[in-house]
This record gives structure tokens, C-alpha cells and sequence, in this order.
């Protein structure tokens, strides 16, 4: 073997390992990792007296956001708190009685459904019990 060859297979094996060394990190980055939804099918989401008439609360529901709303009559209403359009955090507006996405204006009504805006599906509904003191929220079983 020359040493001419040999000097370019070793320039070009290091130039092959320092390119690995610089690009992993890189793609790492650049694809994230998956993270497995929470096995959380219920949660408490309250306690009785700790929401007003017409106010709102959200609460952590596994790995996303819900929004817990309790109505002008007295009931606990919740739901998913992501958008459907682009994924952001809803709330409840108490002036308008409707559901809101600040992001791009979008509206959903007290049952989850999408009235204006840019949303394309309504919102997750949740199953809201009163247990004890507790206003316990779970998904809702699919028949």
C-alpha cells in the first residue's frame, strides 16, 4: 500500500467521524423526542367551593392542559384545553360564555363545539363527577 492511499483513507475516515460527531447532536435536536401520552384517565380537578359561578380554571390532565368551567346554572363542565387549530391553551371568557382560543380568535360554546374561528374540530369533552369535596374529571368512555 502507498502511503499517499493511506494518508487519504485516514483523512477521509476522520473527516467521516467528525462529521458523525458534529451532525448527531444536531439531529437530536432537530427531532424531538417522543413522549408517550400519561396513562391519566382521571384527576381531581377542584375542590366544591374553590370555583365561582362563571369562573374557569385550568388544570394539568396528564401531559396536556384541561379547562375546568363552571357554568351560570352551577355545573362543572371540562374539557381539553389545547385548540384544535394549532394546538394552543383555551380559557373561558365569562363575558361571552364561551370557550376562547386568544391565537387566532377562535370560539367554542359550553358544550365543546367550534362556532367561529379557525378551529376545525370541537374541543375533548370531559366527565366532571362531584365526589365528596372533590370535582373529579375523567375521560370520557367510549362506547
Amino acid at each position: 500500500m502507498k502511503r499517499r492511499t493511506f494518508l487519504d483513507g485516514l483523512i477521509a475516515l476522520s473527516g467521516t467521524a467528525l462529521g458523525a460527531f458534529v451532525l448527531y447532536p444536531v439531529m437530536r435536536y432537530l427531532v424531538p423526542p417522543r413522549i408517550p401520552e400519561a396513562a391519566t384517565q382521571r384527576v381531581v380537578a377542584a375542590k366544591k367551593g374553590e370555583l365561582a359561578v362563571g369562573g374557569f380554571k385550568t388544570f394539568p390532565f396528564g401531559a396536556e392542559p384541561g379547562i375546568l368551567v363552571r357554568t351560570a346554572d352551577g355545573e362543572y363542565r371540562a374539557f381539553s384545553a389545547v385548540c384544535t387549530h394549532l394546538g394552543c391553551t383555551v380559557q373561558y371568557r365569562g363575558d361571552s360564555r364561551a370557550i376562547w382560543c386568544a391565537c387566532h380568535d377562535g370560539l367554542y360554546d359550553l358544550e365543546g363545539r367550534n362556532v367561529s374561528g379557525p378551529p376545525p374540530r370541537p374541543l375533548e369533552r370531559y366527565d366532571v363527577h362531584v365526589v365528596g369535596d372533590d370535582v373529579v374529571v375523567e375521560k370520557a368512555k367510549t362506547a
